[in-house]
This record gives structure tokens, sequence and C-alpha cells, in this order.
């Protein structure tokens, strides 16, 4: 490995998967994994293959896929968790085994119910294993920064001789500082007798959001590779945020010695992917990626930035993947100008059809406002993208509501050329409207989440809603847009009930 280069590791499709209210589906995966190629990331921790079926085989389908990052499958320091990494990614042009086993005290008494000396011998059993299946294999001690020191060091020196490549220091809980936590990683360089045979990783979690602080603390100290997830996905507060952890190594070269390989033009657009995909907004003032990353409303600093960008803008938009648009689109807009501007927010490989759905849909967009934004094609274009077959239609809304009278919603769904309506009242015309539908529908459900936000500004933006529905312990994320919330709100939640349909036999719980 490059002395300089920072390896980026990601794990959205496994750590930040166990983000709560998210669960991502086969095709979810290999659309995400597409795009961390493009971005150009080194290694993808695609899942965990001995959790579920469906985890192993979309494992399997990002292998069949996906050829120059790494792939890599958890596995906890078992037998057949290490069997079913290795079968799950065996065909991979990269492929790597990750074992964990939990070293602190705390896990090792009220978790494991292991002695050290237990753990120690796992340890390396389980890593002889992998290595004699998989030629790279990554360690990880689970808890690391509340494992007694010495104990860790004989851990991980051990790990190493039995074939470990990679040495991964998690801070599981979020619970280091960030000069303790270089610290801690430059003791493990000094007191580990083989660790330059291994390359330090580190995986940094962001209850006390520490995560990316902590995450550069450790490259400072010699850790050449970070763990890491888009939108800073993942279990509790998540993880170090790619985004984050990758343009600060690149702003700030004149302190790190180091740099990675990431195309950071392709940041904007993969955050937007694994929002949309994932149901899970970003927060307006989120770092680099955020609606407001490169907003000013400040008069002071909008006349610093149009006499000099570099008053007030430390790195440039067009830098992590925003465009400036030039042509203003509207309902007079021809298809060329149209398939230009997909082309110039990356949707460069769509078919025929899909395009012209997508233009239908601006030019009907375009009757109901008076300018189009870059954020209303982009929304338009990824609700066609990730659009499931339509086995239901909304064919027609109604509602009647206000402040003194019970919200009623009739609505119309068709299905396979027959139609069905319902009527119901609720607290308020979009939970009416669910109601409706759900009866219309024929499937019971639980409303998992629910959200609206403008795409764009003024009166008259686009609303584009989420929604997350649940049956049978699975989530199902979809999104609706529309100018009208309650519309929008509806389509998404008819899109939800389409997702679930394809995903889960129900074809005998509906008969119309």
């Amino acid at each position: 490995m490059k002395n300089n280069k920072i390896y980026i590791f990601d794990t959205t499709l496994r750590d930040g998967e166990q983000t709560p209210r998210v669960s991502l589906n086969m095709n979810d995966k290999l659309n995400i994994a597409r795009q961390l190629e493009k971005l150009n990331v080194d290694v993808i921790e695609a899942g965990f293959p001995a959790a579920s079926n469906g985890d192993f085989e979309a494992v399997e389908a990002v292998v069949r896929e996906i050829r120059s990052p790494y792939i890599v499958a958890l596995a906890r320091a078992l037998k057949g968790d290490i069997e079913s990494a290795w079968n799950a990614i065996k065909d991979a042009e990269k492929p790597r085994i990750h074992v964990f086993i939990a070293t602190s005290d705390l896990h090792m008494k009220y978790k494991l119910k292991m002695k050290p000396e237990e753990v120690l011998k796992r340890t390396v059993d389980m890593v002889k294993y992998a290595k004699s299946l998989c030629p790279s294999v990554e360690f990880s001690p689970e808890d690391a920064t509340r494992t007694r020191p010495e104990f860790l060091y004989q851990v991980l020196e051990a790990a190493i001789d039995a074939g470990a490549d990679i040495v991964n220091i998690p801070d599981t809980v979020g619970y280091s500082m960030p000069q303790q936590f270089g610290t801690f990683i430059g003791k493990i360089k000094d007191n580990v007798s083989n660790i330059d045979r291994a390359v330090i990783s580190v995986h940094c979690h962001d209850d006390l959001g520490m995560a990316v602080a902590n995450s550069l603390a450790a490259v400072e100290n010699g850790a050449r590779q970070v763990e890491c997830a888009m939108n800073g996905l993942g279990e509790r507060a998540g993880n170090a945020a790619l985004e984050e952890v990758v343009m600060a190594i690149k702003t700030r070269s004149d302190i790190f010695s180091c740099s990675t390989e990431i195309v950071t033009e392709e940041l904007t657009r993969t955050s937007k992917l694994v929002s949309h995909i994932t149901g899970m907004q970003v927060q307006n003032n989120k770092a680099v990626v955020g609606a407001n990353a490169f907003a000013h409303e400040s008069g002071i600093h909008q006349h610093g930035v149009l006499n000099c960008r570099e008053t007030y803008e430390i790195m440039t938009p067009e830098s992590v993947g925003l465009k400036k648009s030039f042509i203003v689109l509207g309902k007079h807009s021809g298809r060329h100008a149209f398939v230009k501007r997909l082309e110039e927010l990356g949707y460069k490989n769509l078919n025929q059809d899909k395009i012209n759905q997508i233009f239908e849909e601006f030019k009907d967009l375009a009757d109901k406002k008076k300018t189009v934004s870059d954020e209303d094609i982009e929304s338009l274009a990824k609700n066609e993208i990730f659009k499931v077959p339509e086995v239901f239609k909304l064919k027609y809304y109604q509602v009647s509501t206000g402040n003194t009278t019970v919200s009623t919603s009739t609505v119309r769904l068709e299905r396979e050329g027959k139609s069905v309506s319902e009527a119901s009242c609720g607290d308020g015309p979009v939970d009416a409207t669910f109601k409706a539908i759900e009866k219309a529908s024929g499937i019971e459900v639980k409303l998992n989440d629910y959200f609206i936000k403008s795409v764009g500004y003024g009166k008259d933006a686009l609303g584009e809603a989420t929604v997350k529905v649940e049956r049978d312990n699975k989530i199902f994320s979809a999104k609706g847009l529309s100018t009208d919330i309650v519309e929008a709100s509806a389509r998404a939640f008819v899109n939800a009930m389409n997702k679930m349909y394809h995903e889960i036999s129900l074809k005998k719980a509906v008969s119309y």
C-alpha cells in the first residue's frame, strides 16, 4: 500500500444499513455500490452474509457487478460466519474477509461470556482460518478504545501473526476524544512489535459528535485506512461521514501529508442517492453536502463572495459536484435542452423510455410552476429511476378538511385495469388519505415514519414526501413528488405499497 495514501473503506451498505429505520434490498445495495465505484472508494463493505439469506444474496450481487474496489464481507470470529462470508465474496476481483471479536473487559464479561485467553485463542484460530480461504483479511477488536491497552496490543500482535493484513481500531461507542484517540493510535504503533506488517485502520462512531475529528486524529498518527459511511449513516448516531473526512484531508493539505483518490466531484450526487434510497434526510446545515453548505444569506457574506469566493468558501461547490445553472428551464423548454441538463447533472446513461417519462413529468411540473430548478429535475430523475413496477396506481384523490371539521379523503386506486374507490376519516388530510389508500389496496401496514420537505425554494416549490411502512417486520421506504403536499404524500404511500408488494408475496392478500 502507498504510504501517503489514505484508503477509504465505505461501510454504507453494512453499518449504514444498521441505521434505525433503514432497510436496503438487493437493488438498493447495487445502486449504491455502483455509485460508490464511481466515487472511487477503495473498499466497499457489502454486508454481513451470515446475518440472513437476503444479505448473503445482496453481497453476491455486488460481487458480480463491482470490480474496482475491494469487496468486504463481515464475519464474527466464528467458523460458520467466515465460511458464509467467503462463499459470498469468493468470486470478487478483490475479496476481503473482515473478522471481529470484542476485547474490552465489559464486552467479554457480559456479551461474550469469555475469558481473555479464550478471546485471544479464538482470534488466532479464526484469523488463520479466514486467511486459509481469502488472500486479504482484516481484523477488528470490537470496543478497542475501552480495552485494556496491554491486552489490545497482545491481541493485535497475535492477529497479525495469524495473517491479518489490516488491523482496524474501532471506537465502537464513540467514547474517545480526538487528542486521546490520536495518542491511542500512536501507542499501538509503538507497542505492537509487528505492526509494520499491517495497515492500521479506524472505525469511529459519532455518539459524542467526534467521529470525523477522531478519524482525522488517527490519520495524523499513522492510520492509513478510514472506515466511514456516506452522510454519516450507521448505528445510533452514525459513523464518520465519508464526505467530511475526504474533504478535510483535501482542503487541509497543509496539515495532512497524505491524500485520498476519491473523485470528490461525485460526493454530492452520492449523498443525494443514498438519501433518496434510505429515506434519511440530509440536514440543511450538514457539512460539505447539505443544502446550505454553499449558501450565503448574510449581506456581508454575499458581498464578500461576489468579490472573491475565497472570502467565505474554503472549497468550491464544483469540487464536490455542485453545478452552476445558466439555462433556465420552464414550460417552453425543448427536449434537447432538458436532456443536456440531465447529462450535466450526471444522468448520462438513461434509456429513451426513462428520458421520455422524466421529460413528460418535467413538462407537467413546468405547467404548475414558473421555473424548474436543478433540484426539481434531479428529484424527478431519481423518482423515475428507482420506481418499482406499479401494481397500484393512484388515479384520483379528493380531501375535505378544515379546523372545525373531521378530515376525510376519497381515493381511487387501479390495479390491472380494475378500479377501487374508498373513503376514510383521519387526523388531518394526509392521515385520512393514507387510511383510504390502505383500505383500497386491501393490504394492512403500519406507518413507521413520514416526513415532507420542499425541493428548491419559493411558494411553488416541489414537495418531496417520504413514507416508511412496515409489514412482517420489514420496512419499505418510498418517495412521492408534487407541488401539492397531500398528493406528494399519497404518491409516496402508494409507491411504498408497490415496493412492499414486489418484495413480499401479497397476491393472495389482495383480490379485486
